[in-house]
This record gives C-alpha cells, structure tokens and sequence, in this order.
C-alpha cells in the first residue's frame, strides 16, 4: 500500500515544491489550482507518460512566469501590475520590431494587450490569451510569437481583401471552389501529418505558415520572430527534416514496416511540404492553436 501511494506523494511533493517557487500565491493561487495548470501542461505536452518523464516536464518549466499569467488570466489585480512592469513597455518595443512603424506597433501592441487582459467572457469565464501560456519558453518570447502572429494574420487577411478588389476590378471571373478530395487515400499519412503539425512549437507553426502560405521571405519571417534570415533558413531545413522524421514514426505506429512508410511518402521530404501546405490552406487558424498556447 505504502510503495503503490509513492508515485502519487512524489507529484504531491513536487507540486508543493513548484508552487513555492513560482511565488502563486502572491496571484491568488492556490497549491490545488497551480496543480490543475501543471496537470494541463502535462497533458498537452507528455499525454500518457509516466511520472517521471512529468515530473521531469515540470521541473523544466518557467513556473514563476507561468503563475504570473495564470494569475493576470484569473484577473489578480497584483498579476497584472507586475505584468505591466515588466512587459507593458516590451510589447510595444516588439510590436515596434515587427512593424518598422511606431503608430502600427501601438496598434498592434493594444490589440494584442486587449486579448490578454480578457475583455470579454464565456459562460461567467473571463477569456484571457494569457491562459494559453504552457509556461515551456519564456514569456516574453511567447508574447513575441502572439505579436507576430497578429501581425500575420492581419497581413494576410489585409492581403487576401486587397487581391479581391484588385481581381474584381480587372475583371476575374472567380471559378467555383473545386471540391474534389486531394491527397492520399490512405488516411494514415494525413493522420500522421496531423500530428507531426501538432508537436510543433507555436513559433514553428508561424514560420512554416508566413513562408508557405503567404510566401514571406526569410528576411521578413526573420524580422517577425526576431532572428537573422540566415537562422530562419536552417530552421526551415530543420522543420522539415523533423516532420519526415515524425510522420514516419507516426505511420510505423499506425501499423506501416518502413518501407511502406517511405513509400507513402514517396521517399521524398517534398511530398511532406506539399501535404503541410495543403493541411495549413484548409484550416490556417488550426496553425496557430499553440500559440495560442504552445509555449
């Protein structure tokens, strides 16, 4: 009885142990709450694993920021004086960063201010972006990544009216929406590539989409997420290389030998792009769903 209740008293020590150190109860946490949150890191990132691999996932974890953001996200009025202090003035240098232009960085900067603060509700729940912090990387690197991805999709939906307008204008006649199943028959292959997309980082997400759906350059992609082109280019090249590597586990998990898992992918890291693509084209917010808490 006493050696089957250690696993569960090592969880319980660790939580004590992490709430301590995140300093939750100055945000109005409690043990039992800050213990829920680590509970869903664990489940987002380590489904089904065993307790020392989820121990290992907390000890990793930016626990300090992380009851921060739970507690502004609850609304804790002292959450969200310290948040100002430390990241009121960072957003807008971000924002400044990604849009070259002060009045289009405030801009940017307070409509993404306005979603973390949670202006609105959803059944009595205040609906706060910062909820979606996993606590993994920084938190001022998962606020760049929400930035840049507001800045994306405003790009991208500014884009999208103005090809419209200027298509309408010339006269294009808009062929109706070919609705004919794409892609491979066996399903496994985009289950698979589900869930390769679905082990990505937000920021990985966000790369993969401003380069191969709105067909930014490196440079731009870099400037957006804050590093030289040259570190975007080998991320590229490392995403890739990583998303074969997962679909072809996770086609050998569905029952495939390896060679049929490379011949679904036809043996060519090409065929995984062309299927990311096509993933990301019919579901783009999907792209972002870690970000909106990934991190």
């Amino acid at each position: 009885m006493a050696s089957g209740s250690r696993p569960a008293d090592a969880v319980l020590s660790a939580v004590r142990e992490l709430f301590e150190k995140s300093g939750g109860a100055r945000y109005g946490l409690t043990v039992t709450v800050f213990g829920q949150v680590l509970e869903q890191v664990a489940v987002k990132y380590a489904p089904g694993a065993a307790e020392p691999k989820k121990l290992q996932l907390w000890q990793e974890l930016r626990v300090e920021e992380l009851a921060m953001a739970r507690g502004c996200a609850a609304g804790h009025e002292i959450a969200w004086q310290d948040f100002l202090i430390r990241y009121r003035e960072k957003l807008y240098d971000i924002a400044r960063g990604i849009t070259k232009e002060d009045s289009s960085a405030r801009d940017l900067a307070d409509s993404v201010y306005a979603d973390l603060y949670g202006t609105s509700e959803r059944q009595g729940q205040r609906l706060s972006r910062l909820s979606s912090y996993m606590g993994r990387g920084s938190l001022e690197g998962w606020l760049r990544t929400v930035l840049a991805q507001e800045f994306i999709n405003r790009y991208r939906k500014q884009k999208r009216l103005v090809s419209l307008e200027e298509q309408g204008e010339d006269g294009v006649q808009f062929a109706a929406v070919d609705t004919t199943p794409q892609g491979p028959a066996d399903g496994r292959l985009g289950a698979a590539t589900d869930e390769a997309l679905e082990r990505l980082t937000a920021e990985d997400r966000l790369v993969l989409a401003a380069y191969y759906l709105d067909n930014r350059t490196l440079t731009e992609i870099g400037r957006i997420v804050g590093v030289h082109e040259s570190t975007i280019s080998r991320r590229l090249e490392k995403l890739l290389k990583a998303l074969r590597r997962q679909v072809v586990a996770g086609l050998q998990s569905r029952g495939m030998d390896r060679n049929q898992a490379e011949e679904a992918l036809e043996a060519d890291v090409r065929y995984i792009m062309v299927d990311v693509k096509r993933k990301l084209q019919e579901n783009p917010s999907a792209a972002f769903q870690q970000n909106k808490g990934s991190d």
